[in-house]
C-alpha cells in the first residue's frame, strides 16, 4: 500500500456511492479521500443553494483532514471502513472551535470548546466532516411552518416543495441529494426517523444509552438518542459500528459490549418471529395508500425469507406515548432554557417560544405523572416486543406533505409512529420502502429489543433489498 494515490476529481465528481462501496474503493486504493471531498464539496456548491442541507461548510478543515487520510491510506495505515467516507452533522453537534447555533438565534456567534465524543470516534477513524447542517431550533417543532428561523428551511430533495421531516432535516435531506455520505442526527420524539421516512434514507435511533451523547446540545435529557441517517441499512451499520460503545462523559451512556451490527446483514431470516403493529388507537390516522401498499409488500417480503408474521397490541394508544413525550420534553426543555426564555425570549423562535411557554405552565404533579407513566409503559412495550425478534410498523402515516400544507405537516410530525419507542427505548430504524406515485419516498420502521441492532438490521435488509430501489436517487 506504498506509494502517493492518483488524484482525479473528474472521476468520482457526480458519483453518490454508499458507504460500503467507497470504503471498498478507498481501501483498495482506486479512488482517493481528497478525490472523495473535493467531489462532495463541488456538489455542495451546485445544489445546495436549492436545498439548504447545510448551515456551516468547513472546507478546509475538510480537505486538510483528506490529504491526512490520504497520506495515512498510502502508507498502509488503513484504519477501518469509515477512513475517508465524507460526513455531516446537525448543527447540535459541538466541534471545537467551530460555530454550534443548534438553529437558533441566540447561538449563533458560540463557538464550540469541546467536539462530541462521536465526532471524535468518527474523525480517530478517519473519518472527514464536511460540516454542519440544518436543523428546527433546539430540535424544536410541531411540523408547523414559522418561517422566523435564521436560516432558510432544509428543502426535500425529492421534491424542493415538500417537507423535509424534523428536526435533523439538513441531514436526512443531504443524505438522500449527496451532500453528505451519512450524517449524525438527534431524536427526542422521531427527529432521525421522521426526516429519514420523508427523504427516503434509513435513520436509526438505537438504544437509549447505546451512543453518547456527550458534546450535543440536550433537548430532552431522558429520551434524547444520538444516531446515524444513511442511504442503506448496510451503512447505518457501519456507522453505529463506529459510534456506539460506553462514555464516562454521558451519564446516561450503558455499559454494554459493542459488537458486529453487520453480522447479519444479508443472513436468511428464516425461522425469526417478526410481530406486525396495525392498530394504534381510535384517534390514529389512515395510513395513506401508497404507506400501506408498501408496507403490505414489506410483509409478504419477510414471509418470502421465511419469517413467521404474529399480530401484536401495544400496551397504550399512540396518544398515550405521544402524551408522555410532550410533557416530559416541555419540562425537561424548560430547565435547560429558562433563563434564557426569561430574558432573551424575543431571539427565540415561535416553536420553541411555544414549548417554553408549555414548560412554564405545567404542574410538577404532571411532570411526574408523566414520568411515572414512562415507566410502565417502557416495561409494557418491552414485554410485547421481547415476545418477537423484531417488530414491524409504520414509521409515518403518510408521505412527505407540500410546505404550503400546515395542517398535514403536523399531522405528518405529531401522529408518526415514532415516540413510541422513544418512550419505551428500543431501537427503531427507519427503513424505505419504496415510493408514492408523486415519487415520494415511503417508509416503514422495524424496531427491536434493547441492545439487538444486529437483528433490526437484518430484517431491515430483507424490507430494503425487495423494496426500497436503492439506485434511484433524486435529480436535482
Amino acid at each position: 500500500m506504498n506509494g502517493p494515490i492518483d488524484v482525479d476529481v473528474s472521476r468520482v465528481r457526480g458519483q453518490l456511492w454508499t458507504v460500503a462501496d467507497a470504503s471498498r474503493m478507498v481501501a483498495a486504493r482506486r479512488i482517493s479521500p481528497v478525490e472523495l471531498v473535493e467531489a462532495y464539496l463541488a456538489r455542495i456548491a451546485v445544489v445546495d443553494p436549492r436545498l439548504n442541507s447545510y448551515v456551516t461548510v468547513l472546507a478546509e478543515r475538510a480537505r486538510a483532514q483528506a490529504r491526512c487520510a490520504e497520506h495515512d491510506i498510502a502508507a498502509g495505515r488503513w484504519k477501518g471502513p469509515l477512513h475517508g467516507i465524507p460526513f455531516g452533522v446537525k448543527d447540535n453537534y459541538h466541534v471545537a472551535g467551530v460555530r454550534t447555533t443548534g438553529g437558533s438565534r441566540l447561538m449563533l456567534d458560540h463557538i464550540a470548546d469541546q467536539t462530541a465524543t462521536v465526532i471524535e470516534k468518527l474523525e480517530a477513524q478517519g473519518a472527514i466532516l464536511l460540516g454542519k447542517m440544518n436543523t428546527w431550533e433546539y430540535g424544536t417543532g410541531t411540523g408547523e411552518i414559522y418561517e422566523d428561523l435564521p436560516f432558510p428551511l432544509a428543502r426535500n430533495a425529492w421534491n424542493l416543495a415538500h417537507f423535509t421531516g424534523g428536526s435533523s432535516t439538513g441531514v436526512g435531506t443531504g443524505v438522500a441529494a449527496g451532500t453528505a455520505m451519512f450524517g449524525l442526527g438527534s431524536d427526542t420524539g422521531g427527529s432521525i426517523r421522521l426526516p429519514a421516512a420523508a427523504t427516503g434514507v434509513a435513520g436509526m435511533k438505537a438504544t437509549y444509552g447505546l451512543v453518547s451523547r456527550a458534546g450535543c446540545l440536550p433537548n430532552c435529557w431522558s429520551l434524547d438518542v444520538t444516531g446515524p441517517l444513511t442511504w442503506t441499512v448496510e451503512d447505518s451499520a457501519i456507522v453505529l459500528e463506529g459510534i456506539a460503545g460506553y462514555d464516562p462523559r454521558d451519564p446516561q451512556s450503558a455499559s454494554v459490549p459493542v459488537g458486529s451490527y453487520r453480522r447479519g446483514i444479508g443472513a436468511s431470516i428464516k425461522g425469526l418471529c417478526v410481530g406486525v403493529v396495525r392498530d394504534f388507537g381510535p384517534m390514529a390516522p389512515a395510513l395513506a395508500t401508497a404507506v400501506a401498499t408498501n408496507l403490505e409488500r414489506a410483509e409478504r417480503a419477510l414471509r418470502d425469507g421465511g419469517a413467521t408474521l404474529v399480530e401484536l397490541t401495544l400496551p397504550a394508544t399512540l396518544e398515550a406515548y405521544r402524551h408522555v413525550t410532550s410533557v416530559i420534553n416541555w419540562g425537561e426543555s424548560l430547565s435547560i432554557h429558562e433563563t434564557d426564555f426569561m430574558e432573551r425570549r424575543h431571539l427565540m423562535g415561535r416553536a420553541l417560544r411555544d414549548k417554553m411557554a408549555s414548560g412554564f405552565a405545567l404542574r410538577a404533579v404532571d411532570f411526574l405523572a408523566a414520568t411515572r407513566m414512562r415507566r410502565q409503559l417502557a416495561v409494557a412495550t418491552d414485554a410485547v416486543v421481547r415476545t418477537c425478534d423484531a417488530v414491524l410498523m409504520p414509521c409515518t402515516f403518510s408521505t412527505a406533505p407540500p410546505f404550503a400544507d400546515q395542517e398535514k405537516l403536523v399531522a405528518f410530525t405529531m401522529h408518526a409512529a415514532t415516540s413510541i419507542l422513544n418512550v419505551s427505548g428500543h431501537p427503531a430504524l427507519s427503513v424505505a420502502t419504496g415510493f408514492d406515485a408523486a415519487g415520494l419516498p415511503t417508509s416503514a420502521q422495524v424496531v427491536g429489543r434493547y441492545f439487538d441492532e444486529a437483528t433490526v438490521y437484518r430484517v431491515a435488509k430483507v424490507i430494503e433489498d425487495a423494496l426500497s430501489e436503492r439506485s434511484r436517487r433524486p435529480t436535482l
